[in-house]
């Protein structure tokens, strides 16, 4: 059977300063997730195996199978010896579009292209994101300095990724998970389900800015990411078209921005800066 924790121990021999040690580690729990969407299996992701219901949504709405919670009738896990099944019931007009569209895809931990029939389906088609809420600097270092003791898994297993939503400063909510893929859309159903105003805050994540990381927020009208590591030109080009304003290197004291700078004001000359 397939575990429900997010994390088992292991015996393990650590080896330390010339001797050998026989100790306790833990590690973060990976369990293949299938997402069925009226009877019929999609995808299988690779997932930390919580907040469940919250990646299905998530998923379903940034990979554009749903365009609004109200399609999503009815949503059931199945616990089974090879993973994780999420029933999902929508509405046949979605279900008509997925099943002209689909596709073989596998889990979305790597390169998150396995399956694209042709070229034009790697560049999304994003609407422009509606803007107007300005970040300051001093909020983002304000989230950079509480990041890490919201990461308790991670803290704990070295194994998975994070994504919050902070709004004036705060992390409100943050999701963890062994792909950051999964983390974002962990985060942005969760968001869906509680109608969050994406234009009053901004994302956090603990991964490298993808082209898929800023397609997903994009696609659900986020204004601004921030990665901790570097996106990539595509990422950047995306954001760009887009109009989301996209931060890479982010750390406590600095950070760089590669899109619409003009979003982000510093606390005392109301100046934006492009790198912090």
């Amino acid at each position: 059977m397939i575990p429900n924790a997010i994390s088992s121990v292991c015996t393990v021999s650590r080896f330390r300063n010339g001797s050998t040690e026989n100790t306790d580690d833990i590690l973060a729990e990976e369990t293949p997730v299938a997402l069925v969407y009226n009877g019929i299996a999609h995808v299988v992701l690779m997932a930390t195996p919580a907040d469940i219901t919250e990646l299905a949504l998530g998923f379903s709405l940034s990979e554009g199978i749903l365009t609004h919670v109200g399609e999503l009738y009815d949503v059931e896990t199945k616990n089974g010896c090879n993973g994780i099944e999420v029933h999902l019931e929508i509405a046949s007009a979605c279900f008509r579009l997925l099943k002209e569209r689909r596709r073989n895809m596998n889990g979305r931990t790597g390169c998150g292209l396995c399956g694209v029939e042709s070229l034009e389906a790697v560049r999304p088609d994003l609407p422009e994101v509606a803007r107007g809420h300005i970040v300051q600097a001093q909020d983002i270092q304000a989230a950079l300095q509480t990041f890490d003791k919201y990461q308790t898994l991670r803290a704990q297993t070295g194994a998975v990724h994070g994504a919050a939503w902070v709004e004036e400063g705060i992390i409100v909510k943050l999701f963890e998970d062994v792909g950051r893929h999964n983390a974002l859309d962990k985060l942005l159903g969760w968001g869906a389900k509680n109608n969050i105003d994406w234009q009053r805050g901004w994302v956090l994540v603990s991964s490298r800015a993808s082209y898929e990381m800023v397609a997903k927020a994009a696609a659900m009208g986020v204004g601004l990411l921030a990665a901790v590591s570097a996106p990539t030109a595509f990422a950047v080009r995306l954001a760009e078209q887009a109009g989301m304003t996209l931060i890479g290197f982010a750390r406590e004291h600095q950070y760089t921005v590669y899109t619409h700078p003009d979003y982000i004001q510093t606390a005392c000359s109301g100046e934006t800066k492009q790198a912090v």
